[in-house]
């Protein structure tokens, strides 16, 4: 793994706390269009997760696993939390927060979070192919029906972050870009979207989210089922998101700390603003790809500027020319996706399953919107396919020796491969001493161990006796133990 510069190091070398610093400053901008989008899809005013994602941001930046990650109000959450809000009221939510970030903070401190390395690559693959997908189609909406004017500014966008990096990366380019435009559109006085209109963002800080439903069973029947939604993807968006900022930085991530610190993130933005979220993909490319941060100074800028531009200048926030956001986040779309993945000539090579892993995961995470309903399903059609694929590598041979028969059985006996075990034997055939070598096999599961015990009692109906040998230590005292106890 390569070293990345820790916090300290960043703050005592001006040039790499420059970089840190205009990555959180571009990152932010990059943020406040979909925290407002997430206000709409989940039903609830723009400075509630405005002010949620501050506290998300600064919080994880110091309690986090993984350093230059971006976490804030985001709209996998808001597509969970939106049907209790049109169903119960905004008051419930404080509660489903709550719930949710203790689930998380279990999740991290049971250690559960390891179970993220059971994700295939083709499931990861689909998951960031899928992402920039999302991300690519949730600005298009910003160039259609709009007036001439966005598409020569859109143009320039582009031109200027593509463009800027090939004769200097002292400053991000995705932060020229957006000061340019804007400033061509307030000096022009130019009339375009912008984030003024996609709501309200100025207004004083709230208090603590007031608690305004009873805590009985009746709020917890209510709000668990959501409450479990929210904890389960903004976990599993998170951890995704940290192993591939893992993968982009070369560097180890602690999936555990980032879990609990989730979960902890939550309740605070819960009782500070009133909503929960997870780390942010395409945000967090901008910050690590786009503005090249590498430690948890940017995201602690990131909310400490997304608070000063709430509270101090949100009069120019809401002038920001909603295209020039578009065309950045496209950018960073087109960066998100696996291009390698996709060539023909990769697509030759891979194994047919592995490609189809792929493409379901796409499919079913642009179709539903939903990241961890795609992720899930491609998990369980990796491990369908997987267990069909190495169901068909076990094999039994059958030899006649001096001493009786002997099968040799070779690879690993598990449901999949065992089930159909008891068809490789000639038990009417057999003299009256046969042995199994299992040598070349491991026993795996309670399945296989049934297996077993239904081919002893098969050639016991004939009166012949078998041997196993060969087992190793592990599958020898797996099957001492459950052996003739399975029914």
């Amino acid at each position: 793994m390569t070293a990345s510069p820790t916090t300290l190091q960043a703050l005592r070398r001006p040039r790499l706390l420059t970089t840190e610093v205009l990555a959180g400053i571009v990152t932010t901008l990059a943020l406040i269009p979909e925290v407002i989008s997430f206000s709409v899809i989940a039903g609830v005013d723009p400075k509630v997760s405005l002010i949620a994602s501050v506290v998300l941001a600064i919080s994880m930046s110091v309690l986090g696993g993984r350093p230059a990650m971006i976490t804030a109000a985001a709209g996998a959450v808001a597509l969970v939390v939106a049907p209790l809000v049109r169903e119960h009221g905004a008051e419930y939510l404080l509660p489903t927060v709550i719930l949710a970030g203790i689930v998380q903070i279990l999740f991290g401190v049971t250690g559960l979070a390891r179970l993220m390395r059971f994700i295939p690559r083709s499931v990861m693959i689909g998951f960031v192919n899928a992402l920039g997908i999302l991300i690519f189609a949730a600005q298009v909406p910003h160039l259609l029906g709009v007036p001439w004017l966005v598409y020569p500014l859109f143009a320039l966008t582009l031109l200027i972050v593509i463009g800027l990096p090939r004769l200097t990366k002292a400053v991000p380019a995705p932060l020229v870009a957006i000061v340019v435009v804007t400033a061509i559109t307030m000096i022009f006085h130019a009339t375009v979207p912008t984030v003024g209109d996609q709501g309200a963002v100025a207004g004083g800080l709230p208090g603590i989210t007031p608690l305004l439903v009873p805590l009985n069973l009746e709020t917890l029947g209510i709000i668990g089922p959501t409450a479990l939604s929210v904890a389960f993807v903004g976990l599993m968006e998170t951890l995704l998101t940290a192993k591939l900022v893992d993968d982009l930085t070369d560097t180890r991530s602690h999936k555990g700390r980032e879990s609990w610190a989730l979960g902890v993130a939550n309740i605070l933005a819960g009782f500070w603003g009133g909503i929960a979220g997870c780390a942010m993909i395409g945000q967090t490319v901008v910050n690590v790809k786009l503005g090249r941060a590498r430690t948890r100074i940017s995201t602690f800028v990131a909310g400490l500027f997304l608070l000063t531009l709430v509270t101090v200048l949100s009069d120019v926030m809401e002038q920001i020319p909603m295209v020039a956001l578009a065309a950045v986040m496209m950018v960073v779309a087109v960066s998100t996706v696996n291009m390698h993945s996709i060539r023909p000539s990769t697509l030759r090579r891979m194994p047919l399953s592995e490609t189809a892993v792929m493409v379901v995961t796409v499919a079913v995470v642009v179709a539903t919107g939903n990241l961890a309903i795609g992720v899930g399903i491609g998990v369980i059609l990796a491990i369908v396919l997987f267990a069909r694929r190495v169901a068909h590598v076990v094999n039994v041979r059958r030899t006649q020796g001096p001493d009786g028969v002997v099968y040799r059985v070779h690879g690993p006996l598990f449901f999949g491969s065992s089930n159909d075990l008891v068809e490789q034997f000639s038990y009417a055939d057999d003299p009256a001493d046969v042995t199994v070598d299992f040598s070349a096999a491991q026993i795996w599961d309670a399945s296989t161990v049934a297996a077993l015990d239904s081919v002893q009692t098969k050639y016991a109906d004939h009166g012949i006796t078998v041997r196993f040998v060969g087992l190793d230590d592990r599958s020898s005292r797996f099957h001492g133990r459950l052996s003739g106890t399975l029914g």
